[in-house]
């Protein structure tokens, strides 16, 4: 019997021979799914943290702009410059905290698609092996690890619904209008 770690790696879909297997071609295309997500991720990351420490940055300058601001004159023509930089000055500060909210949104994607391309993992890795797939027990571990990814109850919830019959769409769409009625909870670190 060939060991599984002298198969061929590569699609022979195009010229199928004895050993072709729909398994091994659900393996590679798994495999590579959750290679591309953790490529997508490591090319946007350090995109993200440039953009995140520079608005943190800025944030802080903004603050001290105002601060600054408050302690010139009230009165005169320095007075109505004070009044004029002062309402500038605190919406560019919004501005740059909804900014900062949009990061952390960024964060809480990268963190569920990371969840997503583990799981991807774990799943060609169960699927490659024929020991493990046809036992009922195997795949009930991997939901339950899959589960144990989730961070929220909304995520939690999506996952039950489809493990219960719920359509993957239909369960999506719930995520996602649960999700949107939370957005506004996000919290400042």
């Amino acid at each position: 019997m060939t060991e599984p770690s002298s198969l061929p790696r590569g699609t022979s879909a195009h010229m199928p021979d004895l050993n072709w297997s729909q398994v091994r071609e659900t393996v590679l295309m798994l495999e590579l799914a959750a290679m591309q997500i953790e490529s997508a991720m490591k090319d946007s990351n350090s995109s993200v943290e440039v953009l995140t420490n520079s608005f943190t940055t800025m944030a802080g300058y903004m603050q001290t702009i105002s601060d600054t601001i408050q302690t010139l004159p009230d009165d005169g023509a320095v007075g109505q410059a004070k009044q004029n930089l002062g309402g500038v000055s605190e919406h560019v500060l919004s501005m740059v905290h909804q900014a900062i909210i949009a990061f952390q949104f960024y964060d809480k994607l990268v963190q569920r698609l990371a969840h997503v391309g583990l799981s991807l993992g774990e799943l060609s890795d169960l699927v490659a092996d024929t020991g493990r797939l046809f036992n009922p027990t195997e795949w009930v571990g991997l939901q339950g690890r899959i589960k144990a990814k989730y961070s929220t109850r909304e995520e939690i919830a999506m996952f039950d619904a489809v493990m219960q019959g719920m359509p993957v769409q239909q369960a999506i769409e719930q995520f996602m209008a649960d999700m949107k009625e939370k957005s506004d909870d996000i919290e400042l670190f």
